[in-house]
């Protein structure tokens, strides 16, 4: 696979792609396929763009390996053998994301698994492997990240930001494991008080770890349009006339769903006797489809999640959702893009439309701990 160089080079020269293709003697869409490495050069053209550039052949275009051997990222349904992946340096590790569910049918993938070395694969590229270098990866489970890591790339389209939607106490001990470069996660702490803090200091990465503010949202009970169980919090779900869907245990929305039921005196017995309190969904989305679809009348989680689907919110608590960076990944391109558009008005105008979100202090360092 031909790697080319030249757009980079000529950004560093200072030439528009016009004048570039007038100076080489093609055409702007020639250059512009040969950018993007849709095409190759002949030898003429070539020795033409290093001689406009002002520097040799072989610093423009390189072969690159058609098959690269990464660490798989994910649990595929069925074998990693032809699962579709994006692919991103973590220090001197390339991770294989699994390109999985509906979300992961739009969007491109950097290659495809060929064969399978226990937790490594080969991946048949078929795209750039630069690209992987100028991406992070960020796990967490708030639906907005997707929404984030689109304007992100929008506003910085030589970076990338590939999303994995995992629970909170997950996406912590992904990056625990060096499988992100950064974790969104909201974790309400009753004994403390506290949001997210007392689950990092537990952390023990080695390494200093900045939590960053994103916003604030409120969390809730979601239940079907009108509410016509007339739900108004927890104690309604006493006597088991409600079907509840919970979220798996290390989500957020599930140990405030416990902390919410403590509060209410619900007794050990009482709260695993909850119809439904052992059916877990795997998102907040997820949740909301099964109470939408009356397969559920109640379950925990943010006001986002109703809004998106239409429900009732039954607001009970607000909470901090912030960003996990460990300092090493602090200063990576695609990083700092991702907090520089956090603050981006374009990006809060959708947020804010999205429903229970509070951005006053997005980009804020509530704590580095050690």
């Amino acid at each position: 696979m031909l790697h080319s160089s030249v757009q980079q080079r000529r950004k560093d020269a200072g030439l528009g792609p016009t004048e570039l293709a007038r100076r080489a003697g093609i055409t702007r869409q020639a250059l512009h396929n040969i950018e993007g490495g849709v095409s190759a050069p002949t030898t003429v053209v070539a020795l033409r763009l290093a001689q406009a550039l002002g520097c040799r052949v072989d610093e423009l275009f390189h072969l690159t390996p058609d098959t690269v051997r990464a660490r798989l990222i994910g649990d595929p349904a069925v074998s990693p053998t032809g699962q579709r992946v994006q692919l991103a340096r973590l220090d001197q590790d390339l991770l294989a994301v699994a390109l999985q569910g509906a979300p992961g049918l739009g969007q491109r993938a950097d290659g495809v698994v060929t064969a399978c070395h226990g937790p490594h694969v080969d991946v048949k590229l078929s795209g750039a492997l630069e690209l992987a270098g100028r991406s992070a990866v960020l796990i967490g489970c708030d639906p907005s990240l997707d929404l984030l890591a689109a304007h992100t790339c929008l506003a910085f389209p030589d970076l990338r930001v590939i999303v994995r939607p995992v629970s909170s106490q997950a996406a912590l001990a992904g990056l625990a494991a060096a499988e992100a470069h950064l974790a969104g996660i909201h974790l309400w702490d009753a004994g403390t008080g506290e949001s997210n803090l007392p689950f990092v200091r537990n952390l023990a990465l080695g390494q200093p770890v900045h939590v960053i503010a994103l916003w604030t949202w409120e969390q809730g009970l979601l239940t079907a349009a009108g509410n016509p169980g007339g739900i108004r919090g927890v104690d309604d779900l006493r006597g088991g006339g409600l079907r509840l869907i919970n979220r798996d245990p290390g989500a957020g929305s599930r140990l405030m769903l416990d902390a919410w039921l403590d509060a209410a005196h619900f007794s050990a017995a009482e709260r695993q006797a909850l119809p439904g309190y052992q059916d877990e969904a795997a998102s907040p989305l997820d949740a909301a489809r099964r109470v939408q679809s009356g397969a559920a009348d109640v379950a925990p989680g943010p006001r986002v999640a109703a809004q998106a689907l239409g429900l009732h919110f039954v607001p009970l608590q607000r909470e901090h959702f912030d960003l996990i960076v460990p300092a090493a990944h602090l200063s990576h391109p695609a990083v700092l893009a991702l907090l520089h558009t956090a603050r981006s008005a374009a990006f809060l105008l959708e947020l804010s439309a999205l429903g229970g979100y509070d951005a006053a202090q997005v980009g804020q360092v509530r704590a580095v701990v050690s």
